[in-house]
């Protein structure tokens, strides 16, 4: 029989979030990492420095368990920092550095799981008071989930680059098909949404309330 270890469920989802975080850099240029994608500036390095921060927020400071390290660059810890700061890197600020500190992050984290009871008791203060009080449990599935949006976020991202897709690495968790499949599953699909618009219309245009 299998003995539960929720230690191990968590860690082991959190990990597979980091590594196909990080896995969305892989062979790209510096230019490709920093690209803003979307209209609100989503691009890949972006987001590996704003979960190495939420890491170090959450599992850290919130368990008092502040992280520091004398060889981190000082932008690291500005506190006055303008909004959204940590979802983009500057021309300085290099890849080797952020993906250095998310790992350190890591370090940090997993110290702060295998230390602490998942019952321990913990405070967010950038959370509303009534809801500052968590435990590390709460917190792990937060940033869990926190981790994985921002993974499937950068899956989308680099497709957009270069249309490279898959889950982790060595499990890419797609259906078979070349360049050739996709292209007419795409097609077929805009065929399908031009469908759907049309008759939406049609049926907008025979309503007895429409003014």
């Amino acid at each position: 029989m299998i003995e539960p270890n929720p230690k191990a469920d968590l860690l082991r989802y959190l990990q597979e979030g980091r590594d196909a975080l990080l896995w969305k850099l892989d062979g790209l240029s510096e230019y490709d990492i920093r690209r803003p994608l979307t209209h609100t500036g989503t691009n890949l390095l972006g987001l590996v420095k704003h979960i190495a921060s939420v890491e170090l927020g959450y599992l850290g400071d919130t368990f008092g368990r502040p992280f520091f390290n004398e060889e981190v660059p000082s932008w690291w810890y500005t506190e006055d920092a303008e909004p959204n700061s940590d979802m983009w890197a500057t021309a300085d600020q290099s890849r080797e550095e952020i993906v250095g500190l998310y790992h350190q992050a890591w370090e940090h984290s997993n110290s702060t799981i295998a230390t602490l009871p998942l019952d321990a008791m913990g405070h967010v203060p950038w959370w509303p008071e009534e809801r500052r009080e968590v435990t590390l449990h709460h917190i792990v599935v937060r940033v869990i989930t926190d981790t994985q949006r921002h993974a499937g976020h950068a899956d989308i991202v680099r497709e957009l680059i270069d249309e490279s897709v898959g889950y982790l690495k060595g499990n890419d968790n797609m259906p078979p098909g070349d360049h050739a499949w996709w292209e007419e599953h795409r097609s077929r699909l805009e065929r399908v949404a031009r469908e759907a618009g049309t008759a939406d219309l049609a049926l907008l245009a025979r309503s007895p309330n429409r003014s």
